[in-house]
């Protein structure tokens, strides 16, 4: 059961971390400034973990086994986090910003879950998503 609970945990801490540097960033940096030490940061990172548990050393072997998902990858990820400092910056509470943004998400993506993945959904899941819709105007208003 912790092997499938702990990778939430670090979601949750990842993603509470995530969230107060987006509301901390200085509004007079410019956000790709800040997106480059923060992503020059992530690389090192990267790189120093790759060597600490990857069984193989090569990380040019390993790299050209890296498809069209990195690249796209990486560039969601940098939207994200551009909106995200921008969510802060026009002036959503760190308490709701990413609420609606992630409770939008979760709707949408038990939208593409069903389309492109052919996933089941229940009556449960229909309410629980008419429930989220509904919290979305609850808390917005």
């Amino acid at each position: 059961m912790l092997n499938f609970i702990w990778p939430i945990f670090v979601v949750v801490a990842a993603n509470t971390v995530y969230n107060i540097c987006a509301k901390s960033t200085p509004a007079g940096v410019q956000p790709f400034a800040s997106l480059a030490v923060t992503y020059l940061t992530a690389a090192f990172l990267s790189v120093l973990l790759f060597f600490a548990t990857s069984g193989s050393k090569d990380i040019v072997a390993e790299a050209r086994k890296i498809d069209w998902t990195s690249l796209v990858f990486g560039c969601s990820i940098v939207a994200l986090e551009f909106g995200y400092i921008y969510i802060y910056r026009v002036g959503w509470k760190v308490s709701t910003g990413s609420l609606i943004a992630n409770v939008c998400l979760a709707c949408v993506l038990l939208v593409i879950g069903i389309v492109l993945y052919k996933e089941s959904i229940t009556l449960r899941q229909i309410a629980g998503m008419v429930l989220c819709i509904a919290g979305i105007f609850m808390i917005s208003k």
